[in-house]
């Protein structure tokens, strides 16, 4: 009985420690090397440790060992694991691979007998004492020395680097770690720039195979102002895109609090990072998130009850310590953001959406897939080509699969459809498509306004017009009169251009989506247009969203789904679900929205309409800014 007595103290404490944790996910945070140096002092661990509890609830923290060449020492790491394991909350290892982050994030040279030492050695002293080790998103190389030139040879700098960086983690990385500790696991974190990837040696293919799990960074930040522009529902996709590379061995979503404007936006990034149902959630980093959180410049919202009440988390929020500031911390943030989505997360199913195909090392019409998902379009991205889809989005990144031609053959010959952006129809001249089709992207520009939709003879319904000056610019897409019908136009000087184009193949039918040259500017087209274009890209899709654009729909395969808007102010959005429901319920207030009878859409959508037997339920409610509402169809 006496030794069962430690045990049961330990059980007490974890059990203790886990009280009123998350249902669906784990939370973890990342303490960088420099934080961990200053644990040296055990009152500031001891501090700073009940400040972030008594926030949000941390199920592991990832221990730095290395960064910009500085390391931690043994005794140190064996301490701080301790005093985390003793709390009964997890511990793991961390790294960046950085040379220096202050010099344009420079890697090591790993071409370098000496660099590439240092990187066995940190892996060797993470082992050591750790027996998980995720990399920080530094695992890339940049540098272009004399030796990387010679090594290089005649191959171009992807496919050098892509094999440099392939060896250093099987070799430098995963080996060296292993051999120190063999049951240790290896993870590689991916940023948020996956497009540009292989660019610097980060491979989709290969390192999910050599690593034992992968990370996804989801820290989107803010979309306008900073450097990479990317899209909130990046946040979500990237998640999903990394799950269909190594399905049950992407680890989770990381996600840190710069470029925030406004406090919410570092609560969307959690939010829709979790509702790509992410195991878990990695707050970086433990010294930024015990910062203050100010409300930020949201004086468009601030009096309304979004979802991150800012004046309710202030006026809740119990700062630990004499003096301790009045203002809610990061922290304190993600202690409520994270508790609103486990709120619903338990009652939404698995992630579904549009299925689309970027093979791996592709580029093209770089990040588009993010600017749908903020028109209302869910997208469910994969690495290998979807073939058991009754329809397939590919945008320019597909003509990277040099059979590409041959799959959309393969689909439409099975009776299905494929939508190509006007982007992969424009890389693909020359390289078989005319044997589909006959349609080309000249060199002209059509600079529209107005929008119509129609099929035959005098049959066009106005779309709406774009007021904004100088108007909204497209590629010209021609085609052949009476091979291909143009089923949404713009019009510019009365002339008419194809935005959606149809065209019929064997059994299936093949489309044509005209992308405008800037993303954001599908944003900006009249709400009947995307409209129009979702009648061809959801068609049969069990829910759909309509409105205004930077408005996300995130849908589930139990019938669930949850709505957002990005938008900074109150906006009403339709939803149409699939079969004869009479209301939604909303799955955190318990709340009620009827079913109604709209109005019949015009001219050829009407026709569409008529030809589509399933039966479908109406929606309408209104969405406040940066807010999302979860809802589940009910008879």
């Amino acid at each position: 009985m006496k030794k069962l007595l430690p045990i049961l103290a330990c059980l007490a404490a974890l059990c203790a420690a886990r009280a009123g944790n998350y249902q669906n996910f784990g939370v973890a945070v990342y303490i960088p090397v420099s934080v961990v140096k200053t644990f040296a002092d055990p009152k500031v661990l001891q501090s700073e440790w009940d400040l972030i509890n008594s926030q949000v609830k941390v199920d592991k923290v990832y221990i730095e060992v290395h960064r910009d060449r500085v390391l931690a020492d043994d005794k140190l790491l064996e301490d701080v694991k301790a005093f985390f394991t003793s709390r009964g909350v997890q511990v793991a290892a961390g790294s960046a691979f950085s040379d220096s982050e202050a010099d344009q994030f420079k890697s090591f040279c790993y071409t370098k007998p000496g660099d590439r030492d240092f990187v066995k050695k940190v892996s060797e002293l993470a082992a050591r004492h750790f027996d998980e080790f995720i990399l920080d998103d530094f695992f890339f190389v940049n540098t272009k020395t004399d030796s990387d030139i010679a090594a290089k040879g005649d191959r171009s700098w992807t496919d050098f680097r892509l094999a440099l960086m392939d060896d250093a983690g099987a070799n430098l990385v995963v080996k060296a770690a292993k051999d120190v500790n063999p049951k240790i696991k290896v993870v590689i974190k991916f940023p948020n720039w996956y497009e540009h990837f292989q660019g610097l040696g980060f491979d989709l293919d290969k390192e999910p195979k050599i690593f034992d799990g992968i990370y996804t960074g989801t820290e989107t930040r803010d979309p306008v102002y900073t450097d990479q522009f990317l899209q909130q529902y990046e946040s979500y996709q990237i998640i999903r895109y990394f799950e269909n590379i190594k399905p049950g061995g992407n680890g989770g979503g990381w996600v840190d609090t710069y470029g925030s404007r406004y406090a919410d936006r570092y609560a969307e990034q959690l939010w829709d990072t979790m509702f790509a149902k992410a195991r878990e959630i990695t707050l970086f980093n433990w010294r930024l998130i015990l910062g203050k959180a100010a409300a930020g410049d949201r004086k468009d919202w601030e009096t309304l009850n979004t979802t991150l009440n800012y004046n309710a988390v202030s006026a809740d929020y119990h700062p630990v310590g004499d003096g301790a500031s009045q203002t809610p911390t990061w922290g304190t943030v993600a202690g409520v953001a994270l508790r609103q989505a486990d709120a619903v997360l338990g009652k939404l199913g698995n992630p579904i959406g549009i299925e689309c195909y970027k093979p791996y090392q592709s580029t093209g019409e770089d990040f588009l897939h993010n600017y749908i998902g903020m028109i209302g379009i869910p997208i469910d991205l994969h690495p290998e080509f979807p073939t058991d889809a009754k329809l397939v989005l590919l945008t320019e990144s597909a003509k990277f699969d040099p059979d590409i031609v041959a799959k959309i053959k393969g689909q439409l010959v099975a009776g299905k459809s494929v939508v190509i952006t006007s982007g992969l129809l424009r890389a693909l001249k020359g390289k078989g498509i005319e044997s589909i089709c006959e349609v080309e992207v000249s060199d002209n520009k059509v600079l529209a306004r107005e929008y119509s939709t129609g099929f035959g003879a005098g049959d066009r319904t106005d779309l709406g017009a774009d007021d904004r000056k100088p108007g909204i610019l497209f590629p010209e897409v021609r085609f052949l009169t009476n091979d291909a019908w143009g089923l949404v136009s713009a019009l510019e000087n009365g002339n008419g251009y194809p935005i959606m184009l149809m065209d019929k193949y064997s059994k299936g039918t093949l489309y044509v989506w005209t992308i405008p040259d800037d993303f954001r500017n599908l944003y900006a087209l009249p709400s009947d247009v995307t409209s129009a274009i979702k009648d061809t890209v959801m068609a049969n899709f069990p829910v759909r969203l309509d409105g205004q654009g930077q408005v996300s729909l995130f849908a589930y395969d139990n019938g669930a789904f949850v709505v957002e808007s990005f938008l900074p102010s109150l906006t009403e959005v339709r939803v149409t679900v699939q079969g004869e429901y009479t209301k939604l319920r909303n799955l955190v207030t318990g709340d009620v929205v009827p079913s109604y009878i709209p109005e019949p859409p015009k001219g050829f959508r009407r026709r569409r309409e008529r030809a589509d037997a399933t039966p479908k339920s109406h929606f309408m409610f209104p969405v406040l800014p940066h807010s999302f509402d979860a809802f589940v169809a009910e008879k």
